[in-house]
């Protein structure tokens, strides 16, 4: 992921604190605290990394193979492919038979670009129902889907935005991730979107990018927390964000969140299996969780043991 990338000499100068809750978080949280079952996530984008053969796929593993492999080290997938092709339910159904080892494997797919960045959620309907026709043959291994809009879907398409997350089915949980800055910028936008979303029942990606900081918004329209973590090559800075992260998730999780669906990027994706890894070790630590950590080839449990 390129999105939000500053150089190496650059990084000493960001602030990386995440920000405080804001007020719609707190009140989501405080309202849906209760006797609910927690649950915990942690993938990566795409399976098909060449960079992890050695690593944590067998030396001679063909392409053809990698999905396999995947599932052997994590629970869920942030489906990226999705936003470039919708795919028939017969290449779903591979994807999903590939899958079935590990039971509790779930794919998050993301919309097609055809209709958030061509057709820009005008006159998509169509294409939504192909898209969903495809994905909906996932089955039980359907996890939430998330809708990126382009970096310059401003704040005066919030019409077109509405409209078309309330025709979308109910049935399936959406995250939304925004990206222009007038989104964050601007109160009157930033409030009306968030409360939109709270008001659907639609999560809001909180996209955690070193250049862009506007992004790390920290709203939780609902108690669910979708986050893209956007590291820098196993850079210091990566484990403290990373300790800070897990720290707010410990506190929402006492607040009232119910899952949260974190998905490691890297500038380089060859270090995403590592810093997931330290990520799997510190929610267990810190929250008493039991997540299996991925499985490196020169190590038996894990590069951080």
């Amino acid at each position: 992921m390129e999105f939000g990338r500053v150089t190496p000499g650059e990084l000493a100068e960001v602030d990386f604190t995440l920000p405080p809750d804001p007020e719609l978080t707190i009140k989501t949280l405080t309202s849906a605290k209760g006797d609910h079952p927690f649950e915990v996530r942690v993938g990566c984008a795409k399976w098909g990394r060449k960079e992890w053969l050695g690593k944590i796929y067998p030396p001679k593993t063909k392409d053809a193979n990698f999905l396999d492999e995947y599932v052997k080290h994590f629970d869920c997938i942030e489906l990226n492919a999705t936003f470039y092709n919708v795919y028939p339910p017969e290449t779903i159904a591979k994807w999903k038979d590939k899958a079935a080892p590990n039971p509790d494997f779930k794919f998050c797919p993301k919309f097609s670009q055809s209709i958030s960045h061509i057709r820009r959620l005008k006159n998509a309907e169509e294409m939504t129902t192909k898209y969903y026709e495809g994905i909906m043959t996932f089955g039980d291994k359907l996890g939430p889907l998330f809708l990126q809009v382009g970096d310059n879907f401003t704040p005066k398409s919030l019409p077109d935005l509405k409209a078309y997350l309330e025709q979308l089915p109910k049935d399936v949980p959406v995250f939304l991730e925004l990206r222009h800055k007038e989104w964050f910028a601007d109160v009157a936008s930033r409030s009306a979107i968030f409360n939109l979303l709270h008001e659907l029942q639609i999560g809001a990606v909180i996209t955690d990018a070193s250049g862009r900081r506007d992004v790390v918004h920290m709203e939780l329209p609902t108690p669910h927390a979708f986050i893209r973590f956007v590291g820098n090559s196993l850079h210091p800075t990566d484990y403290a964000r990373c300790d800070e992260w897990v720290a707010r998730i410990k506190q929402w999780r006492e607040m009232g969140l119910q899952s949260v669906w974190f998905f490691m990027h890297q500038h380089d994706e060859r270090y995403s299996p590592e810093l997931a890894d330290y990520v799997v070790e510190q929610l267990n630590k810190h929250l008493g969780l039991s997540l299996q950590r991925p499985k490196f080839m020169d190590r038996d449990k894990g590069l951080f043991d």
